[in-house]
């Protein structure tokens, strides 16, 4: 998918200026594209992070900016 291909060119310090912060801004999800399901709960995809365009710093699972959560 050239989607998963494009994210992996992406390094936590490209991420902040990648190509899909620029797509015009949708509520529409595509399951499989931008999350999956795992036992019920919604999954980010390192995708829609991209088009969100910044880190909400809650240390989600495909985070491509690199933000790792330290659980205490």
């Amino acid at each position: 998918m050239k989607i998963d291909e494009y994210v992996a060119t992406l390094s936590s310090e490209t991420a902040t200026d990648n190509k899909a912060k620029d797509l015009p801004k949708t509520t529409n999800l595509i399951e499989g594209i931008d999350y999956y399901l795992e036992n019920g709960n919604y999954v980010f995809k390192a995708w829609f992070h991209l088009k969100r365009g910044y880190c909400c710093g809650n240390g989600c699972r495909h985070c491509p900016y690199g933000f790792k959560k330290i659980l205490k």
